[in-house]
């Protein structure tokens, strides 16, 4: 793969990458990036996204920083798990298949478990189980061949989780009765999510690009308003929940938002970690850092490398309320941005088993 510009590069350096594998097949058509970004705590576990990304150097930048975020995700949930995540470049609707995905599963297999890959946006648990003919590297793989299946219930209970923690600091109670939410992204997750908030009473508005997962969620939940996709972050609503792709908290949106809180499952939410994270304080506005309460997916997966237990992973997952509840008195207490308070319980914790391997 040919990277046009040394940017990305630049920002691997800063952020600490281990290790960058790009991944390359002409008779498959595969173009692939994975991104190692630290294995203190363990093997690097991150799914692999699949998107048509109008550059190279576009897919390196979201492999950099989601690959640093599931290290932060593995670190603040007390996983023992290391940060990774892999992308696809390419139209998941198009060009995925059989001999494609199993392709990319030799190049997972290739670093001997190092990285293990599961499922992200794009990919669905067909694909873990063509990749996992090639490799033991994978989780996610169907229920029936011994694995977790689909870990987007688990991740939406845990932004719900997160969702409710933010509540209780905004209103002074966890309900979500008669608050207007938006869930912009009405894929697996945003799915399940809205489930959740249907039955606790609120008022829930949706947004997605496709008609079929609107269909799919409005055939379930008639009463739920579907709003346009362009320009949501104007709406009126209590609390917005992105839960598609990253960087909707940026220069443009920030100031147009008309809510008391943020709290989805999309990574990377804000553009720039230091810049809109103090836009969102200014703003008076309570920021769950995504990483934190998106982390319900990584928490079924690592269940599933112990021996898969869904109960388990849902109780793991309820665990998010309470950190939650931590990162934001934390941030009132010390006037820092939300993100920055997480990311320093994350770095804390790595340091420190870090420590005690270097001095064995």
């Amino acid at each position: 793969m040919d990277i046009q510009a040394n940017a990305p590069l630049v920002q691997m350096d800063k952020m600490g990458h281990e290790q960058i594998v790009f991944c390359s097949d002409p008779s498959t058509g595969l173009k692939a990036i994975i991104g190692i970004h630290n294995t203190v705590l363990g093997p690097a576990l991150g799914g692999t996204r699949m998107w048509m990304y109008a550059s190279e150097n576009d897919a390196l930048t979201d492999v950099l920083r989601l690959s640093r975020g599931m290290s932060y995700k593995a670190a603040i949930s007390g996983l023992n798990l290391g940060g990774g995540k892999a992308v696809i470049i390419g139209d998941s609707r198009k060009i995925k298949n059989e001999a494609l995905m199993r392709r990319f599963g030799t190049f997972v297999d290739s670093l001997g478990g190092k990285y293990i890959t599961a499922e992200d946006v794009g990919m669905t648990t067909k694909d873990m189980e063509y990749i996992h003919m090639e490799t033991e590297h994978v989780v996610g793989i169907p229920e029936s061949l011994g694995g977790g299946g689909d870990p987007s219930p688990v991740t939406a209970y845990g932004v719900y989780m997160g969702m409710k923690a933010s509540a209780k600091k905004a209103y002074g109670s966890e309900s979500l009765q008669g608050k207007r939410v938006l869930v912009q992204g009405a894929g697996h997750v945003g799915g399940y999510l809205v489930d959740h908030l249907v039955k606790d009473g609120a008022h829930v508005m949706i947004a997605d690009i496709f008609e079929n997962k609107i269909k799919e969620v409005t055939d379930r939940h008639p009463k739920v308003e579907v709003v346009s996709a362009d320009n949501v972050s104007a709406l009126e609503m209590d609390i917005y929940a992105p839960c598609a792709l990253g960087a909707t908290l940026n220069d443009d949106t920030i100031p147009q938002l008309k809510c008391q809180i943020v709290a989805g499952a999309a990574n990377n939410q804000l553009a720039e970690e230091e810049k809109h994270g103090k836009m969102m304080i200014e703003r008076g506005i309570i920021y769950a850092p995504d990483f934190l309460i998106n982390a319900g997916g990584l928490i079924n997966c690592y269940s599933e490398l112990e021996g898969y237990n869904r109960e388990r992973a849902l109780e793991q997952a309820e665990q998010i309320y309470d950190t939650t509840m931590t990162v934001l008195d934390s941030s009132q207490a010390s006037g820092k941005p939300t993100y920055q308070i997480a990311n320093e319980m994350a770095e804390q914790r790595i340091e420190k088993i870090a420590q005690i391997h270097r001095s064995l």
